[in-house]
């Protein structure tokens, strides 16, 4: 049984805050109590030693390709370590374009190696038993912290500093490994995957901006948005609201980009037709806004990315959101 790890930056690969050089992929593994045991092979991978919040997206995509060749080439399932910064968001990057049935989980830690209580390698240790975990297959790209497997669609980072930081609010955790076991006890809703392969001058053109709505917003930060992006996604009240005023606004810009509604609230979903005042949901919808669903905004942001980039038209957009929102 092999699994490939494939070693990013942050706060599982830095020893501590005085030295500026950055822990390898084997030395995080080397630091792992138990996982010689598992009788898992590892196939450790230096990839980008940055922080996760400078990765990219084409530096995300890198890693998917490389989790793909090291599947191709026989890994029974990939673990990739990196910052907790982004890891909501690259690991729904990666679930979208992932192909296979074997695992690539993603896991971190919230505590630095020479902390008091590091979480770092009881969370390898875990991602490493879920990479190689016939229970796993087919579930897409997970996260796997504090002994949970959380599905990417779902998972957020829900506090800035606890060891049980993260969450899938509204569905749970997909399982748990318990004594070594993995144990699913869910399964999330797969879709056909992206093409993964982008041109990099379109992805890069791909440019979606995410606007917050705010008590008394009256959008003066959208002026001139249309010339820089190419979508925009709506971070709303509640179910889906903004205040009146900001409504004409928004659905100019829905007139000339794709313009997807979530909400701002960190769980549930956006409502399409149970208010109708001006800045409702309804409202919004007639003048031409995309329904996110439950897709909260950082994620709705990553796929309406991926669609421009892949020449997704207005409707192709509306209907993807349909399907995975």
């Amino acid at each position: 049984m092999s699994v490939a790890l494939l070693a990013l930056g942050g706060t599982i690969s830095v020893p501590d805050r005085a030295r500026g050089a950055r822990l390898s992929g084997t030395e995080i593994t080397a630091a792992v109590p138990g996982l010689a045991g598992t009788g898992v092979v590892l196939d450790v991978r230096d990839v980008h030693a940055v922080p996760s919040g400078s990765l990219t997206f084409a530096q995300v995509l890198d890693v998917v390709a490389l989790a793909s060749r090291a599947v191709a080439e026989g890994a029974e399932g990939v673990v990739v370590t990196q910052g907790t910064d982004t890891l909501e968001e690259t690991a729904f990057l990666a679930d979208l374009v992932w192909p296979h049935e074997a695992p690539l989980v993603l896991t971190g830690a919230m505590r630095q190696p020479a902390m008091a209580g590091a979480d770092g390698p009881a969370n390898v240790l875990a991602a490493v038993r879920v990479a190689a975990s016939r229970a796993a297959r087919g579930a897409g790209a997970l996260v796997v912290f504090n002994d949970e497997v959380h599905a990417a669609r779902w998972v957020r980072k829900t506090h800035s500093t606890s060891t049980a930081t993260f969450a899938s609010p509204g569905a749970g955790p997909l399982g748990h490994v318990v004594e070594g076991r993995v144990r699913m006890l869910l399964a999330a809703p797969r879709h056909e995957p992206l093409p993964a392969a982008f041109d990099r001058e379109r992805l890069e053109a791909a440019r979606v901006a995410l606007h917050v709505v705010t008590l008394d917003d009256d959008g003066e930060q959208l002026e001139g948005l249309g010339t820089a992006y190419r979508g925009l996604v709506v971070a709303g009240f509640g179910v889906g609201h903004v205040p009146g005023g900001l409504a004409p606004r928004l659905g100019e810009l829905a007139g000339r980009m794709p313009v997807v509604l979530t909400s701002r609230t960190g769980s549930g979903s956006v409502l399409r037709e149970t208010y109708c005042a001006p800045g409702s949901e309804t409202d919004l919808r007639q003048r031409g806004l995309i329904d996110g669903g439950f897709l909260d905004p950082y994620k709705a942001r990553v796929l309406l990315r991926l669609l421009l980039a892949g020449g997704a038209g207005r409707e192709e957009i509306a209907e993807a959101f349909a399907r995975r929102g």
